[in-house]
This record gives structure tokens, sequence and C-alpha cells, in this order.
């Protein structure tokens, strides 16, 4: 598959509470640029992001093994692309000022829904994956047990929590609004920003369980693909997104 062009950044000015992925744009295949990857340090503390895709902070072959790379170029070129540009031809001249704005309305449309859960949800994936993994703080650790146990723990529930998606999905770590981390599913491309979510709260960490996230090597061996990805998630960012 040829080496994709993307439009450049757009900017993002609308204020929010959360911490929405990286805004540096471009080709991914090779890893980002050295200007690049000084841009996603600098994570923006709120609810939007353009309508395009995000630069990925790593190249296709980075996440390995965990995720393969024809995995990850399919999954982020064709899927989240395909998000992005039916949710750019239902809004037409529209934009999204904040994405917790939009999907906290009670009449929110099929079309948003699904396409700007899925542009949304996926932005945020990437972020919260890095090669090799890494760790949180002492201080976000404390809160980890205090709440799972151990951060083994954790990694248990988050991998039991995605087998129990019945079909298409996601299963995340939310702070609900009383500050407290829970675990919580989606189906399809929900999320827990939605008004009609089971369980409301800020994303921390959303994993994809879709079968196109992880069929073409694991097959139906959903649980190994889930435990494999708890080597390679981005605590750092995940502590920043609680602390924002």
């Amino acid at each position: 598959m040829k080496k994709r062009d993307f439009v450049k950044q757009l900017s993002a000015t609308s204020l929010g509470v959360i911490m929405a992925p990286s805004m540096a744009l471009g080709a991914c295949k090779a890893g980002p640029s050295e200007e690049s990857a000084s841009k996603s340090e600098g994570i923006m503390m709120n609810a939007s992001l353009p309508l395009e895709l995000p630069r990925l902070p790593y190249g296709y072959p980075d996440l390995e093994p965990a995720i393969d790379a024809i995995t990850m170029e399919i999954h982020y070129a064709k899927h989240h692309q395909g998000y992005v540009n039916k949710l750019k031809a239902a809004l037409g001249n529209d934009k999204i000022e904040n994405f917790r704005t939009l999907f906290s309305q009670a009449s929110l449309t099929d079309t948003l829904r699904n396409n700007g859960g899925g542009h949304f949800n996926h932005s945020l994936f990437w972020e919260s994956l890095t090669p090799g993994g890494n760790h949180p703080s002492k201080a976000f650790l404390t809160l980890v047990k205090k709440y799972f146990g151990s951060m083994n723990e954790l990694k248990t529930a988050l991998i039991e929590g995605g087998k129990s998606v019945f079909g298409s999905g996601w299963v995340w770590l939310i702070k609900d609004k009383e500050g407290h981390l829970k675990i919580t599913t989606t189906p399809n491309q929900d999320n827990p920003l939605m008004k009609f979510a089971a369980e409301q709260g800020t994303p921390l960490l959303g994993i994809d369980v879709w079968e196109h996230a992880y069929y073409l090597k694991y097959q139906n061996l959903r649980a190994q693909y889930l435990t494999n990805l708890m080597d390679i998630l981005n605590w750092e960012i995940i502590e920043k997104r609680f602390n924002a």
C-alpha cells in the first residue's frame, strides 16, 4: 500500500475538560518527524480535534508484536479514515467545536453518533498506545491500588471487560463524576461521553475490540489481543487525562 499524505493540522480552539488526542497530522508509516514528535508532547486539554486523521506518534510496525504492521495500517488508513470521510460528508460546512458537547446531546443522530464516535474513539486509542509501554507515577499507582487493588488487577479487569463485549465495541477506563476510576464498556462506536452511555465519565483509556482491530493476527483470540495490548499502553498519557 502506498504511503498516504494527509492535509495539515486544522486549528482546534474550543475549551473542554478532557485531554484530546495530539493534533499533529501527516503520513505516519515511517514514524513522526522530530518536529511532529515535539508537537505531540503539547497535548491539548480539550475535547475538540480536527476533522482529519491525527498523525500517529509511531510507525505502523512499531507496536509489534502486540499489533502487526498490516493491521495497524488498515485500521488507521482505511477504517479510521472512513469514519472521518463520512463525518465530514454529514457535516457539510458545519464544524464540531467540542466533541463533549456533541456527544452529550440526547438527540444525537446515528450518523454523528457512529462516525463522530469512530473518529474520536480511534484518535484517543492511537495516543493511548506507545512502543514498549510505559509506567504511571507513584501517585497514579496509589489511585489504581485504591480502586482495583493493583496494576495487574486493573489490567485483568480491562481484559475481562473487553472479553465481555458482545460483538463490536470498546472497553474503557474512565474518571466518573465523583473522580473515581471505573471500567465500563460501550457497543459499536459509542463512548462514555455520550448521554445514553450506561456509565458516563471522562475517557482515560479506550480499547477497540472490533474484529478489525485484531482479527488478521489473532483471529478469534480476542483475549490474547487484549493481554498483549497491556504491554504497550501509554500510562503517562492516561494519567495526564485523569489530571486534566
